[in-house]
């Protein structure tokens, strides 16, 4: 086994990994950037070494800066945990081809499989169903249009090393062709570094369905059981439970025998993710994800396998020790993505500070995360800041226990989407288990989101003053040669810490940090006329007007990036752009101005 084990990544995976490892005797080690200095899994590891900027390509996803950062550390193995480099076929090759292991699936299975036109290949020669569609990438409109007058639309153009819905848009009809393929193959390279996309035929209203597996070395192929996560806004997942609803135990078993074989045929080792589209009782198989999904943590919890020690087990050679038989499925167990969120505003990301953080407990109830108390919830990166896995012996008691855990779980100092949770939980169609991919976007009415949000909605409040109590020890952070050291320093007589500071004790207590005051370097305005602002704090990917041109209600004037999700600036008037104050790139925060009318 390992000694010690690099995790390229952050907040709770990272966390969740660093976990594993301790149980096993391994030694941590994280990575960060600048706006993560004082997160939650810096706070964890053993060790810590900053990677540069908060911006990902400068951070995260720099392959030289986490491998210098692994030979600092002296470490024997990389965990990619997801999103990031963790399908990235070039970075797993570079980890394969150093003097460190790499804890996944191989270069050459990630390149079969984490490209989804090799993927679809792959699975067609399996025997396994795949949605109609193209193999190979399409680069022009004229591609695009030409599949679509075969199949009809509308169609789905999906980026190669897409998934959480980013990088997927569909196309309802031929004008729509040629916005929607720039914005794919542009979400492509923003996340994936792959501009290449595909194009198949765009289900109406599927179950989105999907499987976990564990391959070894040794030819011993395990699936861990199906997941349903139908239920999504975007694309993107934000309740995920295992086992399905909706399944027969026929379709159940098919599903899970293709998975096997799928996966088995390219040879894939270690963990991974084969999904499904299930409509008319028909199955398709949609993409692999070859590495550790979000959702893990369900099937964790329904057959008491540990996955993520599985990955570091079979990365370091061992074989599995369980037969397909051996896994039982028990129980139920539904995730909650606590996503700083605002619901009630189509999802858009919320930033803050973590006022109060109180997560639920109890019997059945699990949380991974990787924030505390007075941590400051940015815009850099995605919105998720915790996840509440609830598991019960069936269905209907697992749905009860939620309830109770979802209103216990305190939150304040920025909104999420617990109240959007609570909702669902006294939704006839979720109850039913009767949603679809489509429910979210279509058929739920959004007034409910909105009242929902009114009554639980309390992220905006703030706890009282704690100013009268002492304080007498702080923690400060301090790096030398970009590795990151804890110092504590105990002052007698000290002025009391701000709220929150000191609201939890242990390796993940964050020490305090002052704002900086000059950050906001939004454009003022002080004449006449309408103003739009931006409603969150995120990056200018595209500016879709200029000075002088007439608008109407509802127009685009601009394309935010916030927590890694694109959304469309409208302006609520009409009239003449006088002022356009931002341009590609530009940074903002909430309350900037970005375009005046007249």
């Amino acid at each position: 086994m390992f000694s010690k084990v690099l995790v390229a990544n952050r907040g709770e995976i990272a966390v969740r990994v660093f976990r594993a490892c301790e149980e096993l005797g391994i030694r941590t080690v994280a990575v960060y950037s600048e706006a993560d200095k004082h997160g939650g899994h810096v706070r964890y590891a053993d060790e810590a070494y900053n990677i540069g900027p908060a911006r990902a390509a400068d951070s995260y996803l720099d392959q030289e800066s986490i491998l210098d950062a692994a030979r600092k550390a002296d470490v024997d193995a990389i965990h990619p945990g997801y999103g990031f480099l963790a399908e990235n076929a070039s970075f797993a090759r570079r980890v394969e081809e150093s003097e460190f292991v790499w804890i996944g699936p191989s270069a050459d299975a990630m390149e079969s499989l984490g490209e989804k036109t090799k993927a679809r290949s792959a699975m067609q020669a399996a025997d396994v169903p795949v949605v109609p569609g193209t193999t190979e990438p399409v680069e022009s409109p004229a591609e695009v249009k030409e599949i679509a007058d075969e199949y009809g639309y509308p169609v789905a153009i999906k980026a190669e090393g897409g998934g959480g819905g980013r990088g997927l848009k569909v196309v309802n009809s031929e004008d729509e062709v040629e916005e929607q393929l720039e914005t794919a193959q542009r979400e492509g390279e923003a996340y994936f570094d792959n501009a290449s996309v595909y194009v198949e035929k765009y289900l109406e209203a599927p179950r989105h369905i999907e499987v976990q597996i564990l391959a070894d070395e040794h030819g011993n192929v395990r699936h861990l059981g199906e997941r349903d996560c139908s239920l999504q806004r975007r694309h993107q997942k934000v309740i995920e439970e295992a086992p399905s609803p909706a399944l027969s135990d026929e379709l159940r078993e098919q599903i899970g025998e293709a998975a096997k074989r799928g996966v088995d045929a390219v040879g894939y080792t270690n963990a991974g993710t084969v999904e499904f589209l299930v409509e008319d009782g028909s199955f398709y198989f949609m993409e692999v994800n070859t590495r550790i999904q979000v959702e893990h943590t369900v099937s964790e919890e329904i057959t008491g396998v540990d996955i993520v020690k599985w990955q570091l087990r079979i990365a370091a050679g061992e074989e599995l020790t369980f037969e397909q038989s051996d896994v039982k499925i028990e129980g139920h167990a539904i995730e909650f993505r606590i996503n700083a969120e605002n619901a009630a505003n189509n999802f858009a990301p919320a930033t803050g500070t973590l006022e109060t953080y109180d997560p639920a407990g109890g019997i059945g109830v699990r949380i991974d995360d990787a924030v505390r108390q007075g941590d400051e919830i940015g815009g850099d990166y995605d919105s998720m800041i915790a996840k509440l896995i609830v598991a019960a012996s069936d269905r209907d008691e697992c749905l009860a226990r939620s309830e109770r855990a979802l209103a216990e779980y305190d939150i304040s100092g920025l909104q999420t989407i617990i109240p959007f949770h609570r909702l669902m939980l006294t939704d006839e169609a979720f109850i039913n288990g009767e949603h679809t991919t489509k429910y979210l976007d279509e058929v739920l009415d959004k007034q409910r989101i909105a009242d929902a949000v009114e009554q639980w909605g309390d992220g905006d409040r703030s706890e009282a003053d704690n100013d009268d109590e002492e304080v007498t020890e702080r923690q400060f952070t301090v790096e030398v040669n970009g590795k990151r050291f804890d110092v504590s320093l105990e002052e007698r007589g000290a002025p009391p810490l701000p709220s929150g500071a000191g609201g939890a004790s242990g390796r993940m207590q964050r020490p305090p940090q002052a704002k900086n005051e000059s950050e906001n370097t939004s454009a003022e305005y002080e004449g006449e006329g309408d103003t739009v602002t931006a409603e969150m704090q995120g990056t200018i990917l595209s500016v879709a007007v200029a000075e002088g041109d007439e608008v109407s209600p509802g127009d685009v004037v601009c394309v935010l990036e916030a927590m890694k999700m694109e959304n469309d600036v409208v302006t609520e008037r009409g009239g003449t752009v006088t002022q356009v104050a931002i341009e590609e790139g530009d940074s903002v925060d909430m309350g900037d101005l970005l375009v005046v009318l007249e």
